[in-house]
């Protein structure tokens, strides 16, 4: 697990904002080969997704893409800047996300990871996520496609309890 080297007051959620775009997308670029384009963000926002970013000092180095039905979550993208990176705002943003999810009464959030980002999925599971299948091809990569585990994270308790 990763020290948090950063005061709480000096870290800030809030709503993303059109306006946002610009500092979303250099992130979003900076971090992966194949970044989502800044056509899909804004579809995020108009959609009525709940896009939030993590300022560091009023500096936005994250967001999370979140989409909610019925009562599950779906986080669509997650991303922290890479000078930022292994500093423990990752963990940060998923408590925010997971707290957004109770909030909504979310019983279950799911997110894919790519096979190859290990360090994300090491996050994922010390979180409480766990793999409940595999999209075969779902990622593109530099030489064709990669494999996305899907994880799952549950908080609903169970009606009744069984007998033995």
């Amino acid at each position: 697990m990763v020290a948090r080297r950063w005061d709480e007051d000096a870290i800030q959620f809030r709503p993303m904002e059109l306006n946002d775009l610009s500092e979303v997308m250099r992130i979003e670029t900076l971090a992966h080969l194949f970044p989502w384009s800044e056509r899909v963000m804004q579809d995020c926002l108009h959609a009525g997704y709940t896009c939030s970013v993590i300022e560091l000092r009023q500096l936005v180095v994250g967001f999370s893409l979140l989409s909610f039905a019925a009562d599950e979550a779906h986080l669509l993208n997650i991303c922290i800047d890479p000078m930022f990176q292994r500093q423990g705002l990752g963990r940060q943003l998923m408590e925010n996300v997971m707290r957004q999810s109770r909030e909504r009464k979310v019983k279950r959030i799911f997110l894919e990871v790519r096979i190859s980002n290990q360090s994300a999925l090491q996050l994922y599971q010390s979180m409480g996520f766990r793999q409940i299948g595999v999209r075969r091809d779902y990622y593109p990569a530099e030489k064709g496609k990669e494999d996305a585990l899907v994880l799952s994270k549950t908080w609903a308790k169970p009606l009744f309890r069984r007998w033995r």
